[in-house]
């Protein structure tokens, strides 16, 4: 009576199993059907060729289904990954995720293919979607400016790394983008300082930008407000040579004309000493 116990609900447990999963593949095809951004054909996904699976995800990006596309690229490369296919499709969906706004996976992605295929014809590519991932993560200038950092270093690679690729154009272009922020964030703490008459850590960010973003559209300001901080630092000849420089580079600016303004109104005029940090940094600017 035992024996026969035990098989009587070992049998009751297998027909309930059954049911449950019968049940549950319905419920599963029945959400696939209604959903409007799944590929039917991603059910027999398992048993497809990594090449269908590859063309499926093409296909699917060529209709707009970039969602879809996505899914079918990655399964490629968790089916099999050693492949040619997966290999195409590892860099198709770094570009899906950064399609979908999905920056984070984008550079992930793009990470990964270089680490795999550092000399593939791809890499290129795989390098340049890692830039615009966290190029479109730049926030205003007055937020903290990491991904700008990221932006310039990405696109830096892509210039130094594959100098004669497509991409090494408006990766500069974004570079020049990013440089821009950095000084721009610069120029927001030294404005800062001065205005509270912090003038030392004033000159520390204006420092910054004439250095090390010399060819930014911010350089003719912060030269500008080093003639302000130093004049009002009691520092007469540091003032005088960063109008010198200035007047040099841009004599046209408004910034130049509102720093010889203030420098006559104590009987001063621009005057570079060549001794000056600002006279050494000025030889990188434009016209020096």
């Amino acid at each position: 009576m035992v024996v026969a116990g035990s098989v009587g609900v070992k049998k009751t447990a297998r027909i309930v199993y059954l049911t449950l999963v019968a049940t549950a593949s319905s419920i599963g095809l029945s959400a696939c059907q209604s959903d409007p951004d799944i590929d039917i054909s991603k059910l027999s996904g398992e048993t497809e060729s990594a090449d269908t699976l590859y063309n499926q995800g093409l296909a699917n990006l060529s209709a707009g289904k970039v969602g879809e596309a996505n899914r079918k690229f990655a399964a490629v490369d968790r089916q099999n990954p050693f492949s040619e296919q997966a290999r195409k499709a590892l860099v198709m969906s770094a570009f899906t995720s950064y399609r979908q706004g999905q920056y984070e996976e984008a550079v992930t992605a793009g990470k990964r293919y270089l680490n795999l295929y550092p000399e593939s014809s791809d890499a290129a590519y795989a390098q340049y979607i890692i830039g615009l991932a966290y190029w479109k993560q730049i926030p205003s200038v007055t937020q903290d400016q990491r991904t700008s950092q990221q932006t310039l270093e990405a696109m830096k690679a892509v210039v130094d790394n594959y100098p004669d690729s497509e991409y090494v154009e408006d990766a500069q272009n974004k570079m020049r983008f990013a440089r821009d922020q950095l000084a721009g964030k610069e120029m927001q703490i030294g404005r800062y300082y001065l205005e509270r008459k912090e003038y030392i850590a004033a000159v520390s960010r204006f420092r910054v930008v004439v250095e090390t973003y010399p060819m930014t559209n911010q350089i003719e300001e912060a030269l500008a407000r080093l003639v302000e901080t130093y004049y009002a630092m009691g520092l007469a000849s540091e003032a005088q040579t960063a109008a010198a420089v200035l007047g040099h580079n841009y004599p046209d600016s408004q910034w130049y004309a509102d720093s010889y303004k203030l420098l006559q109104s104590k009987g001063l005029e621009p005057r570079e000493n060549d001794g000056s940090w600002i006279s050494r940094a000025g030889k990188k600017l434009i016209g020096a």
